[in-house]
Parts: structure tokens; sequence; C-alpha cells
């Protein structure tokens, strides 16, 4: 059965529209989100109009701050700031990657906590892993949101996540085996250099897979009956008139046929991450207006 990210997706953005219209409708301002692109790469291009499509959708203001790859790392955190100190932003997102010459951890770690929607700031994080109300960074929040709409049952669960970034990977595994709803999961972590890894997927009950390699897992490596949660998305060479097709880390159609749950890709956690950043923002206005 699909995990149908985009459909799940568009109900959570009606629900968070009528939050914004009844906010609105008391005197307040809706939600504010500024997303920062340096450079011209392509495909955080696309994620950013996406986002600001999805604010569109869900009544936020947003605003698209570009600079040019020249610009240096002093003259990114000054913006940073300038943004942090401006009490009509809520939200603030700084698309990765960065041009080499910026330290992505500088600029992260330059954030205001409190408008850390991306949940990558080392006080979120921190947070997280004590099971403190937090940011959760946008992914693991969409991927557990999926799950709970489609009430896949984690409890109990063994768990196994490929992969072991600090946007994904790593968060994901404290959500699975944390306290809370879609977790209380037995966890197993993962990454490309596990020694035979077949022995650990095979294990799993439900299986997230982030490693940015295209059809990493085939069928031989899943359990009949597993739920598959494939984030990765990568653009692979094709013959046809885009140039390319859009793989995850899943062999999709190998994988199908024996698990019980899988994701798509696109469709299934690309838009569930920007349904995580959008939650993340109105939490953030909500604390500073009590609404």
């Amino acid at each position: 059965m699909l995990l149908k990210g985009k459909e799940v997706a568009n109900q959570i953005k009606e629900e968070i529209a009528k939050e914004v219209q009844s906010i609105v409708s008391k005197g307040v301002r809706p939600p504010h989100l500024v997303a920062v692109l340096v450079g011209e790469d392509g495909a955080s291009k696309t994620y950013v109009k996406n986002k600001e499509l999805a604010c569109e959708k869900v009544g936020f203001s947003s605003t698209l701050v570009r600079l040019p790859d020249t610009t240096s790392e002093e003259e990114l955190l000054a913006k940073i700031e300038e943004i942090n100190n401006d009490d009509e932003i809520d939200g603030l997102i700084v698309q990765l990657p960065l041009p080499k010459h910026i330290s992505e951890h500088n600029i992260t770690q330059a954030i205001n906590p409190a408008k850390d929607v991306d949940g990558f700031h080392d006080v979120s994080v921190g947070r997280l892993s004590k099971g403190q109300d937090t940011f959760i960074s946008a992914t693991p929040y969409g991927i557990t949101q999926l799950l709970d709409r489609y009430n896949i049952e984690t409890k109990g669960k063994h768990c196994v996540v490929v992969g072991r970034s600090n946007i994904v990977g790593r968060p994901m595994s404290i959500l699975m085996s944390g306290s809370n709803k879609t977790g209380n999961a037995t966890v197993t972590i993962c990454h490309r250099h596990t020694v035979d890894l077949k022995k650990y997927t095979v294990m799993a009950d439900i299986l997230i897979v982030a490693v940015g390699i295209p059809e990493f897992i085939t069928a031989d490596m899943v359990k009949e009956g597993a739920t598959v949660i494939d984030v990765g998305i990568t653009r692979v060479d094709a013959d046809n008139k885009k140039g390319y097709v859009l793989k995850g880390d899943v062999n999709f159609d190998q994988v199908e046929e024996v698990a019980g749950y899988i994701t798509p890709v696109p469709g299934g956690v690309g838009p569930m991450t920007i349904i995580g950043l959008m939650q993340n923002t109105l939490k953030s206005h909500q604390a500073k207006f009590n609404v």
C-alpha cells in the first residue's frame, strides 16, 4: 500500500489554513516564514519554491531572500542577525547546501533557536534528544505524522534507520525510540558502511532509508510486510524530455512487491517535510502570540 505523502500533506495544509484563519480573525497577523537562498542550485530553488507555495496555501506570509553564490559567510551571518532581530518574522530557514566557502554549521548555529523551524540548531537537537518540547527537524517530523495518519503501529516494533545524518537519521532514531505517539520502537541505526547491512534491514518492521544512493535497498533486503519509508531523492540521467528521472534510495518496483506500506518518490516524504516546516512555523507564531 502506498503511503501517499502528498495527499496527507494536503489534508494537513487545510487544517493549518483553518487555524491561521482563526488567528487572523482575532486581529493577529499570520505566521511569517523567511527563506534565504544562496546561489543558483536548481534543486534548492525548487525546494524553496515549493515552500513558498505551501505558505500561500495555508495563509502564511513568506519572504524569499536571494543572495549570490559570491556572498561571504560574514555577509550571510549579518543577514541572519537582521532577521533574528525582526519581530515580524516567526521562522527562518537557510536553504542547504551552501556554497563551499560558507560553513553550514556556523550558519545553522547563528539562527535564533526561537526561529529555528528547520530544527537544525544545537539547542533544538539537544532538547529533542532529552525528550523536551522543541522544533523537530522537518523531515523526521513529517515522517512521524505520515505514520500517524496511516495508523501504523510503532510501539514495540523494530525500526531500522539506514543513514546517520544530523538532519534525518539521528533525529529520526530519537523520535522512533522516544515515548511519544509514533515512538516506543526499538531502533537500530545503520549506514552505508555497516557490515552485512541486509542482516539488519530484513529484521525491520519499519525501515527508514536516507543515504542518498539511488535504489540502494533491494527487495531481498526487506522483510515481508514491512513499512518502508524512502527519504532519498536523486536525479538520475534518463533519455526523456527532462533528461533525468527522480529515484529514491529504495528500488521501488522491487520493494513494493514485498512491503506492506511504502512511500513513493516523488510524492511521499517530500511533501511531508514541507508540512513539518509549516507546523514548526505555526508553533513559533503561537508561542509568541499565545493564540
